[in-house]
């Protein structure tokens, strides 16, 4: 099987690596895998070639150690990816600030303008940056294209854009409201679309991605106008390790009384947070089955964020004024039966109406939960970033 024009696409999140090579024209997927707890213990690799698939445990300090192995693996699997004749490098980037908007061709100034902005993204732009100049060194004469998460947010109305800050300050320094996940926001809706049967422009959605990382989106007629991200992917919903809407006077608090410095409260609240800090465990199916061991932490955990999600559902059902379709996508969103039952419970009477059959179906596939007479249509749509960002990325190639 030929792989010339496929485009190898990473994406590097705050403790995984997935990557795909995949064709953006026909969508044949050569080879994928996913390197998950990276800088945690119990990582692994799962890497699928050649109809084969290896899981590995293998101790994946961070991001550079963990796409070495990656290479390794393509090359034991027959695939000398500086011979393949690939399209481009496509890597997804979380934060764009205010520089980038649209999918770039990377070089040395664009590297440099994500490194300056990754304070913005700690956890996120730093691992990006290592994935982009690992493959720069592996793949010297492939273009590389830098596909942004907080494109699709780029154009969010004023209102819910602008935090109520200073306005000098918030200028001066760039402070708004950017939203993540954008990729997979927009691939989701317009999957959505295709699935139902109707035009994009017609229809008003929630999307909520839930993985280690979650953010919720408010959706009309193809245009967000709403997401629970802000300035950084610090602020929304709960998450693994990173804490979601807190009090602002928290962090006053934790300086002056609990005498932590600014660095260590940031990786108090992007890593020791969420559903970690709350009873231990930051990957969602062992919160799962401590709280089938009955531990009490476990269950409090799942709680607040289950909370938390019900919460921004709300307001954007609000801000839509009609809502067509709740889309669950990501990690989570699309596994977690148990959590999309518990964060739908009785809304029937705002015309959302779970099947509980339908529901604990396990597929790949992009499927209705909701029961025929729900008025709001339920699903579960299986995200897909990787090809979203290979079709990104050739269309940049293409272009320049």
């Amino acid at each position: 099987m030929s792989i010339a024009g496929s485009v190898l696409v990473l994406n590097a999140g705050s403790s995984s690596l997935k990557y795909q090579l995949i064709h953006p024209d026909t969508e044949v997927v050569s080879a994928e895998g996913l390197c998950e707890r990276i800088g945690d213990l119990g990582s692994s690799i799962t890497h699928e070639q050649n109809g084969a698939e290896l899981t590995e445990e293998i101790e994946l300090p961070d991001h550079r150690t963990a796409f070495e192995r990656v290479a390794e693996l393509f090359a034991e699997g027959g695939i000398d990816l500086d011979t393949a004749g690939l399209r481009a490098v496509g890597h997804r980037v979380v934060h764009g600030g205010r520089t980038f908007f649209l999918p770039t061709l990377i070089d040395e100034h664009v590297m440099s303008e994500i490194e300056r902005i990754a304070g913005l993204a700690p956890l996120h732009n730093p691992a990006n940056l290592i994935g982009i100049r690992a493959a720069g060194q592996l793949l010297p004469d492939v273009p590389a294209v830098a596909v942004f998460d907080t494109a699709f947010f780029h154009g969010l109305p004023d209102a819910a854009a602008t935090y109520a800050l200073d306005r000098g300050v918030a200028s001066l320094h760039a402070i708004r409201r950017y939203g993540f996940h954008g990729t997979s926001h927009e691939y989701v809706s317009g999957k959505a679309a295709e699935f139902l049967g109707k035009p994009l422009s017609e229809l008003n959605q929630i999307v909520l991605h839930l993985g280690n990382g979650a953010s919720a989106s408010a959706i009309r007629g193809g245009q967000p106008i709403d997401t629970s991200m802000g300035m950084t992917p610090l602020q929304g919903l709960v998450m693994g390790t990173r804490s979601g809407d807190i009090d602002p006077g928290v962090v006053m608090h934790l300086h002056r009384v609990a005498k932590l410095s600014a660095d260590q409260i940031d990786t108090l609240l992007n890593k020791q947070s969420g559903l970690k800090g709350l009873c231990g465990e930051s990957d969602f199916r062992s919160v799962t089955a401590l709280i089938e061991q009955g531990d009490h932490s476990a269950k409090l955990a799942y709680d607040v964020y289950v909370h938390r999600l019900r919460h921004y559902l709300g307001a954007y059902l609000l801000d839509l004024g009609r809502l067509d379709a709740i889309c669950f996508t990501a990690g989570v969103g699309e596994n977690a039966a148990g959590l999309r039952a518990d964060t739908l419970t009785d809304l029937e009477n705002f015309g959302i109406i779970l099947d509980p059959e339908r529901n604990s179906v396990r597929s790949k596939e992009t499927r209705r939960i909701s029961t025929d007479g729900s008025a709001v249509d339920v699903l579960v749509v299986p995200t897909n970033e990787e090809l979203a960002i290979a079709r990104q990325a050739a269309q940049v190639v293409a272009d320049s």
